[in-house]
């Protein structure tokens, strides 16, 4: 299997990467000022780069290999698709899932869920136990969550979040009626309230939720709640922005690598940055409560859960499906 080699150049760049002497990083600046003195969350650090340098080895050595089984003068195979055929899959899903049994879209729910909440069990767990630096938490969080939004896209499950520009898209190309939008987007949306509950009694029931993760849960989850609900709903719209954005890129991939840089670094920077993501916070608001926080199943639907979800479902719809829609379909067309 191709997968299996990693050419010498690119393992000592991952040893070099590995090797860098700790003391050197001490007394730089991290994120706010703060020193990056941890020398787990350099680990953490440092691991990442090494394996994204594995992962360009490995596919630079996949390309030359299929270079040479085609033949030097056999045209290159793309790796991305144009925006237009991006575009044109999209629409392609909205029909797709307009389509589809409730029961498999609940299911596709849950499993959206779950793995949404494994992602953010994985980061808590992580983050939570390597450091109690809030801001060097927030690094480590970034770096793992990514990995539900992989997981979801290449299983077939299905998020509300993704699904509100998807839908969308199919409302504006005529593909859609506003009633299948809202079938779709209520029932997703109940599976990953499901799939995430699920996952947050699987870690409550483990003990899971105890020293270091439960601190940052409980840290995380009282910060969620303490803006207002207009700054919430800002942050909903700015964060699904960014993940309609990473669907975009993960579908316009045509290789597993692509699609890993491309989901990565959107869902990294919302994460970074601070945005407010509603399935997310469908695991992370329940573990805070279940880990301690002082607050009420009430307070976090009326000051996060309901701003962030509308947030959401206007960046999917309107930002990036209107949006596309103008940029690429119908909306952009000139009138006969």
């Amino acid at each position: 299997m191709a997968l299996a080699f990693v050419a010498p150049s690119t393992l000592s760049a991952a040893r070099d990467i590995r090797a860098v002497d700790a003391t050197n990083l001490r007394g730089q600046t991290f994120v706010g000022l703060k020193t990056f003195e941890d020398s787990s969350v350099q680990h953490a650090a440092t691991s990442m780069a090494a394996m994204f340098v594995a992962v360009a080895g490995v596919r630079a050595h996949e390309r030359r290999s299929t270079a040479r089984r085609a033949g030097a003068y056999a045209p290159a195979t793309p790796v991305v698709a144009s925006p237009q055929e991006t575009y044109q899959e999209m629409v392609d899903k909205s029909e797709y899932l307009r389509d589809q049994h409730w029961v498999k879209t609940l299911h596709a729910g849950v499993m959206g869920g779950a793995y949404v909440g494994m992602a953010g069990l994985l980061s808590l767990m992580v983050g939570g136990n390597i450091t109690s630096n809030f801001i060097n938490q927030k690094a480590i969080f970034a770096a793992l969550f990514p990995i539900n939004l992989l997981l979801v896209l290449q299983t077939g499950g299905q998020l509300f979040t993704g699904n509100s520009a998807t839908m969308a898209v199919g409302v504006f190309e005529k593909k859609v009626t506003l009633k299948q939008l809202l079938r779709n987007w209520a029932i997703a949306y109940v599976g990953n309230i499901i799939g995430c509950l699920l996952i947050d009694a699987v870690a409550r029931y483990t003990g899971m939720f105890t020293a270091g993760a439960a601190e940052m849960a409980v840290h995380t989850v009282q910060k969620k709640c303490s803006a207002t609900f207009g700054q919430t709903l800002v942050k909903g719209i700015m964060c699904n922005w960014l993940v309609c954005m990473a669907v975009w890129l993960c579908t316009m991939a045509k290789d597993l690598s692509g699609k890993m840089v491309g989901v990565w670094f959107p869902i990294s920077m919302f994460i970074a940055i601070g945005f407010e993501h509603s399935v997310a916070n469908m695991f992370i608001l329940p573990a805070g409560i279940f880990s301690g926080a002082p607050l009420t199943w009430a307070d976090v639907l009326v000051k996060n859960l309901i701003p962030v979800t509308i947030g959401n479902a206007i960046a999917g719809a309107f930002v990036v499906g209107a949006g596309m829609s103008f940029s690429f379909g119908r909306l952009g067309q000139k009138d006969d």
